[in-house]
């Protein structure tokens, strides 16, 4: 919604017709690349699961690889509406992030991530070697 509205204010705006229709083609491939990877996220293949066990740490779960080890940053995120991991597979430079909505869980199972993400002593520490 939000790009349809900048849209609408580039249309609007004083500025030069071939600047105009420029935005509007990056606008519309935005919106191409959102409306494909919110098409993307709802199908089953994608989804992940999260577990934590005192023998293999935090692990995240993928239809294509299974349970898999992570390592999680310091800058993620447990709030009573939402949990945002940042993560990272062993021998990987790049960071990835997962967003766990309160809904998406029944709530005492979302709270239990929450307090075990909060109070887990080793979720920075080094990955080590997998599979």
């Amino acid at each position: 919604m939000v790009l349809v509205l900048a849209a609408m204010a580039v249309i609007l705006a004083a500025i030069s017709v071939l600047l105009q229709l420029g935005i509007l083609v990056l606008l519309a491939v935005q919106i191409a690349l959102q409306w494909r990877q919110l098409s993307l996220a709802q199908q089953s293949s994608l989804r992940r699961g999260v577990r934590h066990s005192t023998a293999h740490g935090w692990q995240l779960w993928s239809a294509q690889h299974g349970w898999r080890s992570v390592q999680l940053r310091a800058d993620s995120i447990a709030l009573p509406a939402l949990v945002l991991l940042r993560y990272r597979y062993a021998h990987q430079w790049f960071y990835r992030s997962v967003l766990i909505p309160a809904d998406s869980l029944p709530q005492d199972s979302h709270r239990r991530l929450r307090v075990r993400l909060k109070f887990s002593r080793q979720r920075w520490r080094a990955l080590k070697a997998i599979e």
